[in-house]
């Protein structure tokens, strides 16, 4: 005698009919899949066919050997080396280069990139084993006589890579965010008074604005890559800029000199220059964390 349970027969035709449905539809889906990775593939050989002939053509090439790393695609989670044959033309950036292989040899090629002038500071990277932004960055500049041979790029050392040349640049914003870089007035809390600014201290400060938060002067500082805590160059640079202001009051710039002198604030700064040697907007970062230091000391003086 069964014990099972036997299904009406429209059951039985009804279940059917969806695995067949579903099968079909997964089926079409695995087919859909394979046609677009195969047109991707024939997009990608067809790329690199011209990438070849352009090569061949060119008059000068140059060889880019560019850090790799995905940790999302098992055969890219051991950082390597790929190697891009560029052709070479007057005028040629480190990204536009990059630019070219990643059009021409693989679209998966990542890196940071926006206003090409040199002013959003996205592009900072390793370059022949400086910090350097590579939209500012000329091949020619590169090479002995400007004639472009091998250029190695990797992403900026002391951070944490996300994918390729791309790092992770939290740490460096909540830095940047700790000394709290935008301009505050206490005398006049509703915003409407003029705050007007000599030539001088205008002049004193000019050169602290420029700062473009590409975070290459905390990539070449020993003292950041060893002490995750210490605010580093950009930080304090930005916390030169508020408190040398004279449009904040004597408390904001006491309250300013309260935050940077703290355990691990100016006072860590060895006076390397690594910083200032690799600023691309030239600004003398170590100068300005020396004049901090100087501050510092004066507003902790006292006579009796």
């Amino acid at each position: 005698m069964s014990t099972g349970i036997t299904k009406p027969e429209e059951e039985e035709e009804t279940e059917s009919q969806a695995v067949g449905a579903a099968r079909a539809a997964g089926e079409s889906a695995y087919g859909q899949a394979r046609m677009d990775e195969s047109e991707i593939d024939a997009a990608n050989e067809a790329s690199q066919r011209r990438a070849r002939r352009a090569v061949e053509d060119a008059d000068r090439t140059v060889e880019l050997k560019v850090f790799r790393y995905d940790p999302e695609v098992p055969e890219k989670e051991e950082p390597r080396f790929d190697s891009f044959t560029v052709p070479f033309a007057k005028g040629m950036t480190v990204l536009d280069a990059l630019m070219w292989a990643r059009d021409h040899y693989d679209s998966s090629l990542t890196f940071r990139h926006s206003c090409r002038q040199a002013v959003c500071g996205s592009d900072a990277l390793f370059v022949d084993g400086k910090q350097r932004l590579g939209c500012k960055t000329q091949v020619a500049d590169l090479a002995d006589e400007g004639i472009p041979g091998e250029v190695r790029i990797e992403p900026l050392p002391h951070a944490e890579v996300v994918k390729d040349l791309v790092v992770d640049m939290e740490h460096f914003y909540d830095q940047m965010e700790s000394v709290e870089p935008y301009f505050q007035d206490e005398d006049t809390p509703d915003g409407l008074n003029e705050q007007r600014q000599s030539r001088e201290n205008r002049e004193k400060i000019k050169m602290s604005t420029r700062c473009i938060w590409c975070g290459a002067c905390m990539s070449s500082c020993n003292i950041a890559a060893g002490n995750n805590e210490y605010l580093g160059p950009a930080a304090i640079n930005k916390a030169y800029r508020f408190a040398m202001d004279e449009r904040e009051g004597e408390d904001l710039t006491e309250h300013r000199l309260n935050i940077i002198e703290q355990e691990h604030g100016v006072w860590r700064c060895q006076t390397q220059f690594s910083c200032t040697e690799v600023c691309p907007k030239d600004i003398p970062l170590t100068e300005h964390i020396q004049a901090l230091k100087r501050e510092a000391v004066k507003k902790n003086l006292k006579f009796w």
